[in-house]
């Protein structure tokens, strides 16, 4: 499972984006959502950059994550 930090991720709206643009990727790919902490959590096949690049074209960059 990868966890994404997205400053940009406040509303409704940006949940069902997040959303449309991690499953146009992958269909079957489960994702929960902390939207007071702006994260989500992506249960998917596809590596952490791929989902990464989709988001950030989608107006949702990830912060890097923590080392």
């Amino acid at each position: 499972m990868h966890e994404f930090h997205l400053p940009d991720m406040s509303c409704g709206h940006c949940v069902a984006t997040v959303t449309r643009t991690v499953q146009a990727l992958d269909a079957q790919a489960r994702l929960e959502f902390d939207r007071e902490a702006r994260k989500v959590k992506v249960e998917s096949a596809l590596e952490r950059a791929a989902l990464a690049a989709a988001l950030a074209e989608a107006g949702y960059p990830a912060d890097a994550p923590a080392a």
